[in-house]
């Protein structure tokens, strides 16, 4: 039988071969000990402080901004050793590896835990593919390991070194390592590491073309995947039975674990909205709890105020006349209550109607798109048709990423018209903004085969809501991608900052716009907008959520097209003039 090489082995290396990572965040262990006395011992370096504090919370933009001023002023090479360690760590959960490559280099040898430093490279290395320089860290960390007692886990260091040397092809060292690995971790009864350990062993056979011996451990990870809650372990393990059902030709049994494949995704994804929305539910509550505090502050203050002047007002004419007064208040008050409830009403039925006129007008095209497509699915399935298969598939999911699209911005324009958006303001590094939301759009302009530049200035620092501005930059980003054309170009980058602004640029080679729709966008009462292509879903909706976060940031927002040329987004936001 004749393996689809072409098409089977990437799809397992990408799912199959894991990193197994060591960031522990238990207060329990050892470095989180440490970093605790650290900051009691230095409570008067008040950086320090909140940058640990930020860093064992995993507020990683936090930790950045306050590691970086303790290494400008503080002379302590001990705090500024875990510095470097803090914001290593924070750059890696950014993805930013490189960044992270570098403040793990600037960390001295005296560092207490430079065997975790040595860690941290190898997995980096490993991650960038340099699998000789990997292989060097992880072992100098093995014998670290074996010289004395550490909170390295010996089961993922040799399971790291098995896989360098699988990606080295050096597969009788690779195989001793990773089965090392698997007896440690079945003796510590590890099943999250296991799953992993038996899809990297069954890799490793089948890269070989021993099927005999991989399809076993593919079952074992698959029946272990069950006992966990990782979902994302769980996808693999089921990816991985469909992809080997396939090359087996046993279609009917694939197509079950691809079916359960796609009930695990839909399950993680449900998930990750569950704990979107129970951190926007807790940051409300705090703020409503705030206002309350406020309020009763206020009342106290009031009573303290009115008893005082009972009590100096002796004389019946002034009690009197204060009574009055007071009985006045009370009812101009409570006219402006009943006002401002009856405009707070208006408002939101007014918001109300446009949701409604939203969600039937572009749901309803983006159902029906889904309908028909997937009538021509089952025609194409019964008549076999994969090539018309697979494309019908892409085109569905393009539909329903543009409705997700569109339901994600419904949702974040009416908790801000609703004022129930939580939004604060500080100090936010503008370049690391934009690399976090640009990082998840690289597949979609690599689908279109579109030229992507990014060069935004590394020392603008803006003062605005963090959730709002990665919004923002995130819809201009996704009006780009849908309006360029194949082979089209993409640049983001910084224009030179004034006083009170910096600059940020979003342009494209795409459709362009005439000078009318221009000032047409620009205007405020704009919600809808024409289309002119059937094919580009637009509603104006995603514009308006930007430019009214743009508003309440203190920013601007300026376009310059010209059509058949391309498009400029010009936002301007306020300047952090005190950062340090």
């Amino acid at each position: 039988m004749i393996r689809i090489k072409l098409f089977i082995t990437p799809l397992l290396l990408l799912f199959s071969v894991c990193l197994f990572s060591q960031i522990q965040r238990n207060e329990e262990s050892l470095i989180y000990k440490e970093i605790k006395a650290k900051s009691e011992q230095f409570k008067e370096d008040a950086n320090f402080d909140k940058a640990q504090s930020f860093f064992r919370d995993s507020n990683w933009d936090s930790t950045l901004v306050y590691s970086m001023k303790t290494i400008s002023s503080s002379k302590n090479k001990e705090l500024i050793d875990y510095s470097h360690y803090f914001r290593g760590i924070s750059f890696q959960e950014k993805k930013l590896l490189g960044e992270s490559r570098k403040e793990f280099g600037e960390i001295s040898e005296n560092f207490l835990f430079h065997h975790k430093v040595k860690l941290k490279l190898g997995e980096i290395a490993l991650q960038q593919k340099q699998y000789n320089a990997a292989l060097q860290f992880f072992q100098q960390v093995e014998k670290i390991s074996e010289s004395f007692s550490s909170d390295i886990k010996n089961s993922t260091v040799l399971h790291n070194i098995g896989l360098c040397y699988l990606h080295l092809e050096r597969f009788d060292k690779a195989e001793q390592y990773l089965f090392k690995s698997a007896k440690l971790q079945e003796i510590e009864k590890d099943s999250l590491l296991l799953v992993g350990s038996y899809m990297d062993i069954a890799t490793f056979y089948y890269d070989q073309y021993k099927d005999s011996q991989a399809i076993p451990y593919f079952k074992k990870a698959y029946e272990l995947s069950k006992k966990i809650k990782s979902f994302e372990l769980k996808r693999t393990a089921t990816l991985n039975m469909a992809v080997v059902e396939e090359n087996r030709k046993n279609f009917s049994q694939a197509l079950v674990y691809r079916k359960e494949y796609e009930a695990w995704k839909d399950s993680l994804n449900d998930q990750n909205k569950v704990w979107a929305i129970a951190d926007l539910e807790k940051k409300f509550a705090v703020q409503q709890k705030q206002k309350e505090v406020n309020v009763l502050a206020a009342e106290n203050k009031a009573k303290i105020a009115e008893r005082n002047g009972f009590i100096i007002s002796s004389a019946l004419l002034l009690i009197l006349f204060g009574t009055g007064v007071y009985f006045y208040r009370q009812k101009i008050r409570s006219s402006k209550i009943i006002l401002k409830q009856k405009n707070e009403l208006d408002e939101l039925n007014a918001t109300k109607d446009k949701l409604f006129s939203i969600v039937s007008h572009d749901l309803r095209s983006s159902v029906n798109a889904l309908k028909t497509s997937n009538s021509k699915l089952l025609e194409s399935l019964e008549s076999k048709n994969f090539s018309e298969l697979d494309v019908l598939l892409h085109n569905n999911s393009t539909i329903a990423n543009g409705a997700y699209n569109l339901l994600d911005n419904l949702l974040n324009w009416a908790l801000l018209q609703t004022k129930q958006a939580y939004f604060y303001q500080e100090s936010l590094h503008l370049s690391s903004i934009v690399k976090h939301v640009e990082y998840n759009y690289k597949p979609l302009m690599l689908n279109k085969n579109i030229d992507f530049k990014s060069n935004v200035d590394s020392s603008d620092y803006v003062f605005a809501d963090m959730d709002s501005v990665k919004i923002t930059i995130r819809n201009f980003l996704d009006n780009a991608i849908k309006f360029s054309k194949e082979n089209g170009s993409i640049s983001i980058y910084s224009k030179p900052s004034t006083e009170e602004f910096c600059y940020l640029v979003i342009e494209d080679t795409g459709l362009g716009m005439n000078n009318a729709t221009r000032e047409e966008l620009l205007k405020d009462t704009v919600l809808l907008s024409k289309k002119k292509n059937d094919d580009i879903i637009g509603t104006g909706l995603g514009l308006q959520l930007c430019k009214s976060m743009i508003h309440k940031n203190g920013g601007k927002l300026d376009i310059e097209s010209e059509e058949g040329v391309g498009t400029k987004i010009i936002i301007a936001l306020q300047k952090f003039k005190n950062h340090g």
